[in-house]
C-alpha cells in the first residue's frame, strides 16, 4: 500500500508535479490554525510566512535589546576602569573597587579580602581575619564561582550576610598564572542573579581589572 510518507517523498523529488497539475493547488483546502475554517493552500502558506516573519522580528528585537544592554554594560565597565586607573590613594583603593561596582553595576552587596600585601596596609580592614581556607579557595578558582550562598566564609564580609542568597566569588591575581592574593564577593538577594549556568566572561574581566589595580598594594 502507498503510505503518506511515500506520497510526501514523491512530491519532494518531483518538484514539477504541481506545474503539471496546477488545478490541484486551487482545490486543496486546509484547516486554518486560527480557527476551524478551511483555507486554500496559498492562504495557509501565506499564514506560515507571516508567522515566520513575526518570529524573525522578535529575534531581531531581542538582538537589538541585547546589543543595547551590552553597550551600556561596556560604558559602565569603562567608567569603573577609568576610576581605578586614576585613583591615587592606594590605601582606599579596595573600598573604591567595591563602591564603584555597586554604583556602576547595581550590585546590592560587595565584599573583599586581600593578603600578601605590603606591610604598610597590615592594619586595614580588608586584610584582617583571612583564613587559610579562603586563600586556598581563591587560588583554586580558575573562573568565578556563581551560585547559591552555601554558607561561604566570604559571605560574612558583607554588610548583611542574611540577604546574600546568590554569590559570585572572583579570585584576584596580579597575573593569570599566579596564586590569588584576594577574593572579591558580589552578592544579591535574588537567587537567579548569580547562578551556575550563567556566563562568566564579564565577571572574569571584572576580576582581572580589579586584580591588576589592587596589585599596587602588594609588596
Amino acid at each position: 500500500m502507498i503510505t503518506e510518507d511515500d506520497i510526501a517523498n514523491y512530491l519532494a523529488i518531483t518538484p514539477d508535479f504541481f506545474e503539471r497539475h496546477a488545478q490541484l493547488l486551487a482545490q486543496v483546502q486546509l484547516t486554518s490554525p486560527h480557527g476551524n475554517r478551511a483555507v486554500s493552500l496559498q492562504e495557509r502558506q501565506a499564514e506560515m510566512l507571516r508567522e515566520k516573519i513575526k518570529a524573525l522580528e522578535h529575534r531581531i528585537m531581542d538582538m537589538v535589546r541585547h546589543g543595547t544592554e551590552n553597550v551600556m554594560t561596556a560604558d559602565r565597565l569603562q567608567r569603573w576602569t577609568r576610576t581605578l586607573l586614576t585613583w591615587r590613594d592606594t590605601r582606599q583603593l579596595p573600598w573604591e573597587v567595591l563602591s564603584g561596582l555597586q554604583r556602576q553595576f547595581m550590585v546590592p552587596q560587595t565584599g573583599l579580602k586581600l593578603w600578601d600585601l605590603d606591610a604598610a596596609y597590615a592594619e586595614e580592614g580588608y586584610v584582617q581575619n583571612v583564613s587559610d581556607d579562603v586563600k586556598a579557595l581563591a587560588t583554586s578558582l580558575t573562573t568565578p564561582y556563581c551560585g547559591l550562598n552555601a554558607g561561604f566564609e566570604a559571605a560574612s564580609w558583607l554588610n548583611d550576610p542574611q540577604q546574600a542568597v546568590s554569590l559570585a566569588l572572583l579570585p584576584l591575581r596580579a597575573e593569570p598564572e599566579q596564586p590569588a592574593f584576594g577574593l572579591l564577593v558580589l552578592a544579591s538577594p535574588d537567587a537567579q542573579r548569580y547562578h551556575a549556568e550563567m556566563g562568566t566572561d564579564f565577571l572574569e574581566r571584572i576580576g582581572q581589572l580589579a586584580g591588576a589595580a589592587l596589585s599596587r598594594l602588594r609588596a
